[in-house]
């Protein structure tokens, strides 16, 4: 008599990172791509306000890096077999906490008029950056927690690998 019996199919679902947090850094980066758009310092005793784009090259560049990143971010998590690149959220997550700091010190000592002797006050623009940017980071931050290659689910209680998936 034959052995009829089926071999042993495990199945395992695959886990994937949540899209949440990819679309929360989606929202920051759009809103601080805005913000170039803003003005983003006035010159004091004059009617005079600069932009953004007017006030520092770095703004709209960090702005044009998010979105950048973003794309990235999107591309990667359609390649992964988990959803997402760690590494590369990780960056997004860094630039995101960049921006934000360099709009916070902004905001307390608006840069690119003292070379000009200018008495410059921080303006919507800023503020709209400093928002934008730090949901950014928040929603990076968010995707980057989320499971990408064997995180989890593949290793035993002592941290090591299993076996069976080496």
């Amino acid at each position: 008599m034959a052995n009829t019996a089926t071999p042993n199919t495990t199945t395992r679902t695959v886990r994937t990172a949540k899209k949440s947090g990819l679309a929360v850094a989606a929202l920051g980066i759009v809103v601080f791509n805005i913000s170039p758009l803003l003005n983003w310092v006035h010159l004091e005793n004059t009617d005079t306000s600069r932009t953004g784009y007017e006030t520092d090259s770095l703004v709209p560049f960090i702005a044009y890096l998010g979105i950048g990143l973003l794309l990235a971010m999107v591309y990667a998590g359609k390649r992964a077999r988990r959803g997402q690149h760690r590494g590369l959220t990780l960056v997004s997550m860094a630039v995101g906490i960049a921006a934000t700091l360099q709009c916070i010190l902004f905001a307390l000592n608006p840069m690119g008029g003292l070379e000009r002797g200018d008495e410059l006050s921080a303006q919507i623009g800023v503020f709209v950056g400093i928002i934008g940017a730090a949901i950014w980071a928040i929603g990076s931050g968010l995707l980057a927690k989320e499971i990408e290659g064997d995180d989890h689910e593949d290793r035993d209680h002592t941290g090591r690998a299993d076996s069976a998936h080496r």
